[in-house]
Formats: structure tokens, C-alpha cells, sequence
């Protein structure tokens, strides 16, 4: 049984990923922006790769714990 510190926690960890994402993210699309914006898009990389990431943190805090069953 998990410990309501702990999940309060895991919660609190995900809501940083999720700043970090958006704070990150979005400076680098005013990079991009002020420098090359006729060039690719190169922050489409961070943006989907990073956000497969937080999906899969999102994820693990929130999909229901695994029964463990001993054989």
C-alpha cells in the first residue's frame, strides 16, 4: 500500500515534468523563432520525443498499481 507523502510526491514530480516540458519547449520555439523561422521546424523533435516521455510519466502515476500475485 502506497503512502499518501508518496503519492502526493509522484503527483508533484509530474507537475514539474510538466513545467519543465512547456518552459522548455517554449523557449525554444522563440529561438527558433528569432533566428531561422524560415528554416524546419526543429523544436517538433523535443516537443514529440520529450512528451512520449512525460506521456509515459504521466502514465505511471496515474494508471492503477499491478496486482502482485505470488505463483
Amino acid at each position: 500500500m502506497k503512502s499518501a507523502k508518496r503519492d502526493r510526491a509522484r503527483i508533484w514530480g509530474l507537475w514539474f515534468h510538466l513545467a519543465f516540458y512547456v518552459l522548455g519547449n517554449l523557449a525554444q520555439v522563440i529561438v527558433w523563432r528569432v533566428y531561422n523561422p524560415d528554416h524546419f521546424f526543429w523544436p517538433l523533435w523535443s516537443i514529440v520525443f520529450w512528451g512520449i516521455g512525460l506521456a509515459f510519466h504521466f502514465w505511471g502515476v496515474y494508471s492503477p498499481p499491478k496486482s502482485r500475485t505470488d505463483y
